[in-house]
């Protein structure tokens, strides 16, 4: 919900509450001056129900106004359950009024109390109250869904009860008139099923709010919701609470753990705006759990145990032996100025938790492989020195027969020797593993024929392709 929306929410709940006030104050002083006028018990229970309708109406303003101000350091999850607080109140002053009137009414049946004189005031009273009530719990009913206020929605709930209430009243003042003057005690019975009625609804709901008892269908809508998202293997966990006009939603989700952390952050971002479309009121937090699935390949497997360990491993290589065993190899990359035996130590590590995966018996071989984990100073080298390596990288090119047309050469000194990059085309439909094959021979060509030469690093492009090298020597595009 954006700022504005949440202001102009505010802005309406105070001014239906408020006015609630001003029309509950108002019915329970005409209320109570016609119960003293005619001695109608059913009149003075409407009176004082209208009264604790003033009192819930003001603790109704004074929630609402609460229970928007934002999160602090001490209400992390913000103020709205102060509205259920209040209704909850509401809740056992209707009872306490229910109880008060049920009694008075007892008496009364019993032959203990005053006439009742029903006259014009009385009447119109009580059908003055009915109109008044009426239009004011569509209002409140309008701006608590609008708004999704729960106080509201109590508030409503009050001025709708209180009409039909009044109409019972009505109708014993009808029997009084009629002769049946126990008809007004009766009615107040009445009055006090339909507050005991509201009040049962009323603290239900509270309760079920303060209690955190996730709204009915939720969890099944949001599991459907979150079960389209690509990406997710499993919903774990769905826990909803909801908070006035905001539903907290928190989600385990269970996703591959071959994903790289930038898939992961992607199924948790399509996560939330695939919730947040579906429940705009929603305020989700996702917690993505790596699983291993059934269908992981051993290279998938050996790669997350390295990705795991946060190591950078190559050319790896799987062979099933003739007498069932399985034999592992790879380039495990470390910082070039690691001594053995921390470098040792980290590859064993590795080995065993690989060997630890795949079950016993299996052959784990590491080929250390030294990396500058430090970014390199580089300059240009002199044209001579260009040529020279240019035609060391054909001659290789041409004794192995696979590559050619070498191009883009670019040699920079640093000072661990010189980098060479270059390019080179090959027959488009060539193996990567044969081109691979080439590129390396024409690396070690090299450095077997310039010492000096530090690292070749070689980018094959089928015959025919015309990518043009930027300046500076980077392929365009």
């Amino acid at each position: 919900m954006t700022d504005i929306a949440s202001e102009t929410h505010s802005r309406k709940k105070a001014a239906a509450a408020l006015s609630s006030i001003v029309a509950s104050t108002a019915l329970t002083l005409a209320k109570a001056v016609a119960a003293v006028f005619t001695g109608s018990l059913g009149l003075l229970s409407e009176a004082i129900h209208g009264l604790l309708d003033v009192g819930a109406t003001v603790m109704t303003y004074f929630a609402v106004k609460i229970a928007d101000e934002p999160a602090d350091e001490e209400h992390h999850y913000g103020h709205a359950k102060v509205e259920s607080v209040a209704a909850l109140a509401e809740t056992g002053l209707l009872f306490v009024a229910s109880g008060w009137i049920i009694w008075e009414a007892v008496q009364r049946l019993m032959g203990h109390g005053g006439e009742v004189e029903v006259g014009i005031v009385a009447v119109g009273v009580v059908v003055v109250s009915i109109a008044v009530d009426f239009f004011r719990a569509r209002h409140l009913e309008k701006v608590a869904e609008e708004t999704n206020s729960q106080a509201l929605e109590a508030d409503a709930l009050h001025f709708s009860s209180d009409m039909w209430s009044s109409a019972v009243v009505l109708v014993g003042l009808g029997f009084v008139a009629m002769g049946f003057p126990l008809g007004d005690a009766v009615a107040a019975i009445g009055v006090s099923a339909f507050i005991c009625l509201a009040g049962w609804r009323l603290g239900k709901r509270t309760i079920d709010s303060l209690m955190d008892t996730a709204p009915e269908g939720v969890a099944d809508r949001l599991r459907d919701v979150v079960d389209r998202v690509a990406g997710v293997v499993l919903v774990e966990r769905i826990r909803v609470r909801p908070s006035g006009p905001m539903v907290f939603v928190d989600l385990d989700v269970a996703v591959s753990r071959t994903r790289s952390l930038e898939d992961t952050a992607a199924i948790k971002a399509a996560i939330l705006a695939a919730v947040k479309a579906d429940m705009p009121e929603a305020e989700t937090s996702v917690v993505v759990h790596p699983r291993a699935l059934d269908d992981e390949t051993v290279h998938e497997r050996i790669m997350v145990i390295a990705r795991n360990r946060a190591l950078a491993i190559h050319h790896l290589t799987v062979q099933s032996l003739d007498d069932g065993r399985m034999s592992v190899s790879f380039d495990l990359e470390v910082d070039g100025r690691m001594a053995l035996d921390a470098a040792h130590d980290i590859a064993s590590t590795l080995e065993n938790a690989i060997a630890d995966e795949l079950g016993p018996g299996v052959e784990v071989e590491t080929h250390i492989e030294p990396i500058t984990v430090d970014r390199l100073a580089g300059h240009d080298t002199d044209p001579a020195t260009i040529a020279e390596v240019t035609r060391a990288l054909e001659d290789a090119a041409v004794r192995g027969g696979i590559v050619g047309e070498i191009h883009a050469v670019r040699v920079r000194a640093t000072g661990e020797g010189l980098i060479v990059n270059f390019h080179c085309r090959a027959d488009p439909k060539v193996s990567i593993c044969d081109l691979h094959t080439a590129i390396d021979e024409v690396e070690r060509s090299v450095r077997a024929t310039r010492r000096s030469v530090r690292r070749v690093i070689g980018h094959g492009e089928p015959w025919g392709s015309d990518r043009p090298v930027a300046a500076g020597g980077t392929p365009a595009g």
